[in-house]
C-alpha cells in the first residue's frame, strides 16, 4: 500500500485520457480538491450522496467517478443537494475526480472498450478508427444469436434485463454500441449495416426507428453499461502507483 500525491494521480489520469481533446458537458479531472496525499481511491459511477457516504466509511482519500458535477445548463448556485454533497466532500477533505466523454472513448480503459470485454464481443473497434474521440464502437458476437438469446446474454453479464425493440426474428452477429444515453446513435449504426445496437437508455422515437430501419436495439441501462470504465481506471492507478482501489456500486435501475 502506497501513499501518492493527489496531483500525481490526477496528472497521470489526464495524461492517459487526454480530456483536452473533448468538448464536454462538464469539467474533466479534479472537480473538488481534497487532501494532498492519497492512499485509497474509491470509484463509482455517479458522485451521489450515497457514494460519498460509502467512500467516507471505506476510508477513501479520493473519489473517482464517471458522472461528476458542474454540468452545463445546470443552476450553478450552491444550495440544496449540491450544498450537502460539497459540504460532505470539503468537510472531510475528500477529493472528487470525474471523467465523462474521455472515459467513454478511451481505447483501453473506456466504457465502450470495457463493455465489449464484459459482453465477450470480438473484432472490436471504434466505428471510425481515425478519430480518438469516437463514441460509437462495433464488433461481432462469437456466433449468431437470436434477439432473445442476446437479451439473455446481456442480462447475465450485466445483471440487468435489457429492453429489446426491433424487427421480429432473424439472427444477430454484428453489433454497434455506445454506453449511457446514446440511443441517438441508433440511425448511424443502422446506416453502417449492423444487425443490432446496444446502449443504456431508450426514448420514444427509438422504438419506431428500430422497427422501421430493421435494426435490433437493446437498452441495457445507463448505470449498468457504465460501471466498467471507472473500475478499469481505478485498477490502473492501483497497478501503476500502489494505491488501494475499491469500486462501490450504488444500485440504480436506470
Amino acid at each position: 500500500m502506497a501513499t501518492v500525491s493527489r496531483d500525481t494521480l490526477v496528472n497521470a489520469m489526464n495524461h492517459w485520457l487526454e480530456p483536452e481533446r473533448f468538448s464536454d458537458y462538464c469539467p474533466n479531472g479534479l472537480q473538488v480538491e481534497g487532501r494532498e496525499e492519497v492512499t485509497k481511491v474509491v470509484t463509482g459511477v455517479t458522485a451521489s450522496q450515497a457514494l460519498i457516504d460509502a467512500a467516507l466509511e471505506a476510508g477513501a482519500d479520493m473519489i473517482l467517478v464517471h458522472h461528476g458535477y458542474f454540468w452545463k445548463g445546470e443552476d450553478q448556485r450552491i444550495s440544496g443537494i449540491r450544498k450537502k454533497r460539497l459540504r460532505s466532500l470539503l468537510a472531510n477533505d475528500l477529493s472528487m475526480v470525474a471523467y465523462h466523454l474521455p472515459l467513454d472513448a478511451h481505447a483501453e480503459l473506456g466504457n465502450n472498450r470495457q463493455l465489449a470485454r464484459v459482453l465477450e464481443l470480438e473484432q472490436i473497434r471504434p466505428i471510425t478508427s481515425t478519430d480518438p474521440r469516437e463514441l460509437v464502437w462495433q464488433g461481432r458476437l462469437p456466433e449468431p444469436m437470436s434477439a432473445e438469446r442476446l437479451a439473455a446474454h446481456i442480462a447475465t453479464r450485466l445483471s440487468r434485463q435489457p429492453l429489446h425493440v426491433g424487427p421480429d426474428g432473424g439472427k444477430i452477429q454484428t453489433i454497434g454500441w455506445c454506453t449511457g444515453a446514446a440511443q441517438g446513435y441508433l440511425a448511424r449504426a443502422a446506416a453502417t449495416g449492423l444487425d443490432a445496437f446496444i446502449s443504456g437508455e431508450v426514448s420514444e422515437p427509438t422504438v419506431h426507428l428500430a422497427r422501421e430501419m430493421g435494426i435490433h436495439y437493446f437498452a441495457a441501462g445507463h448505470h449498468a453499461t457504465e460501471r466498467y470504465g471507472v473500475q478499469a481506471l481505478g485498477e490502473r492507478l492501483a497497478t501503476e502507483f500502489g494505491v488501494v482501489h475499491q469500486f462501490i456500486d450504488i444500485p440504480n435501475p436506470v
